[in-house]
């Protein structure tokens, strides 16, 4: 029978000539009347003419502007066997592979003044994965490839939805191949789940999302799923993110939608006409009307910054370590910290008083009991600031640690970077609070931080004394926080029992 369009919309991309190499990456049939591919430009740096500079232009660039004769191929998997999820066809024994002809490399201006705005050069950001030379200056740009053999009569541009109406937290669906062209029998069209992190740019031209993606799989697609059918909505620009030396473990995208604008007169010069992006009418999600975003809070602290949670119009739960420096400047709410728990204390918990109460808040309900494997998300302004407001991430609650039958520590595989200590912890299946992020993992012995291990305090824990609190008025409700047993020590200095000090 006829194929849906989820099993013919993703493919690799490979660039080759005998004296620049091969080079590949993922990338996503657009259109097949006439037959379009969309990928990242970066795979084309080394048959560039004029070398790595070239990406520093304004305008576009035409087949004129690389070296002669490189081979263009894009890979397709023969009809086989459909994974369920996007009805993708997996390898049934040798692939398709047709001529492509490069139309244009584009920039993509919306996406590159987001990137200006969300990933300050001052904080070392890099975006890794793309072996073709790893440019920043490349990250904007997209490559339009004519492939004649994919021509398919009556046949015309595939699903596609807008990002303007993406929700942080909202399901997307990542597929690329990893390594591109390295191993495609076994790797070609891999799909991974997450959510939209954050946004940020001109009708959300760049996205940013936890779904884990390899390198390889940059110009693979990001899809919305939907009982209809899948809708392309994003393109993968770059797998992995780097603040400094911190993997922050979320992948970047650039909404379709922008590419397309940013393209439509250069293929408007080549005949092709770009139909506009479908509208979306965000859906409306289910549950109790409690939304994590409105209880986490930037916190700042001279230059430093970290999350805090709201558990009610005035009360402010964060971590010891992010107020530090005592004094909480924030852009609308100023708030004195009234209770800090001591060096000693495993609980690195401060509790902030505001000076105005949070119109219209709406407290979170807190867990009383924690169920290890269920999925999970953490909110919070790790990694970037205030730039983009709070994001995102999503995993399970990976193990319930306990002390004499008391749940101690939370860990969780959400990604979580510096600057979301403080944050909530929330149960996606019940929406009520679970604890606050502490801490992420890293291996002093490597220098190595693990985003996807990290560790909360259960609101368990600190529910009594802030019960006790809003009753009393008294700070001194928190003290019971600092007299923890060496059992609940050693389990937050990660480590069995006492004795050499842990790598952790």
């Amino acid at each position: 029978g006829r194929r849906s369009f989820g099993e013919r919309v993703c493919c690799v991309v490979s660039v080759s000539s005998q004296t620049d190499g091969s080079w590949s990456c993922s990338g996503v049939v657009l259109s097949r009347g006439p037959a379009l591919v969309l990928c990242q430009g970066a795979v084309f740096t080394p048959f560039l003419r004029d070398g790595p500079t070239a990406w520093s232009q304004p305008r576009a660039l035409l087949p004129a502007a690389l070296r002669p004769c490189p081979r263009i191929l894009v890979l397709q998997p023969p009809a086989g066997t459909r994974v369920p999820a996007l009805g993708l066809d997996a390898p049934s024994g040798g692939l398709q592979q047709h001529e492509a002809g490069l139309l244009a490399l584009v920039p993509c201006a919306a996406f590159q003044q987001a990137l200006g705005r969300a990933f300050g050069p001052a904080e070392q950001w890099r975006f890794g994965g793309e072996a073709a030379g790893d440019d920043p200056r490349a990250l904007h740009w997209f490559a339009w490839l004519r492939v004649p053999g994919l021509d398919t009569p009556g046949e015309g541009w595939t699903a596609r939805a807008s990002a303007s109406c993406l929700r942080k937290g909202e399901g997307l669906l990542a597929c690329g191949s990893p390594f591109g062209d390295l191993c495609p029998d076994l790797f070609l069209n891999t799909l991974s789940r997450g959510v939209v992190s954050n946004l940020a740019g001109e009708e959300n031209a760049l996205i940013l999302t936890d779904a884990r993606c390899l390198p390889g799989t940059e110009g693979g697609g990001a899809f919305l799923p939907s009982p209809d059918g899948s809708r392309l909505v994003a393109v993968i620009t770059a797998s992995f993110c780097w603040k400094g030396a911190e993997w922050v473990g979320l992948t970047l995208l650039c909404s379709l939608a922008a590419i397309l604008s940013s393209s439509a007169s250069i293929l408007g010069e080549a005949g092709v006409v770009v139909p506009p992006v479908p509208g979306r009418v965000a859906a409306v999600p289910a549950g109790s009307g409690q939304d994590p975003l409105g209880w986490v809070a930037l916190v700042e602290c001279g230059a430093s910054w970290g999350s805090g949670v709201l558990l009610a119009p005035r009360l402010l739960l964060t971590c010891r370590h992010v107020v530090e420096a005592g004094v909480l400047p924030a852009t609308t709410l100023n708030g004195r910290v009234i209770f800090t728990t001591e060096e000693s204390s495993p609980f690195d918990v401060a509790v902030v008083e505001l000076e105005e109460s949070v119109p219209s808040f709406i407290p979170p309900c807190p867990a009383d009991s924690f169920l290890p494997g269920e999925e999970v998300s953490v909110v919070g302004f790790g990694a970037l600031g205030r730039a983009c407001g709070p994001s995102v991430t999503v995993g399970v609650l990976s193990a319930v640690v306990a002390v004499a039958g008391r749940p101690v520590m939370l860990q969780t595989t959400c990604a979580v970077h510096g600057g979301s200590s403080g944050g909530p912890l929330i149960s996606s299946r019940s929406g009520r609070l679970l604890g606050i992020v502490a801490s992420n993992t890293r291996d002093t012995g490597v220098g190595s931080t693990y985003p996807h291990l990290n560790f909360c305090i259960p609101i368990t824990i600190l529910q009594p004394p802030i019960a006790h609190y809003q009753h009393t008025g008294d700070p001194a409700a928190f003290a019971g926080l600092n007299g923890a047993s060496e059992g609940v020590q050693a389990a937050w200095r990660l480590q069995r029992q006492p004795g050499l000090p842990s790598k952790l």
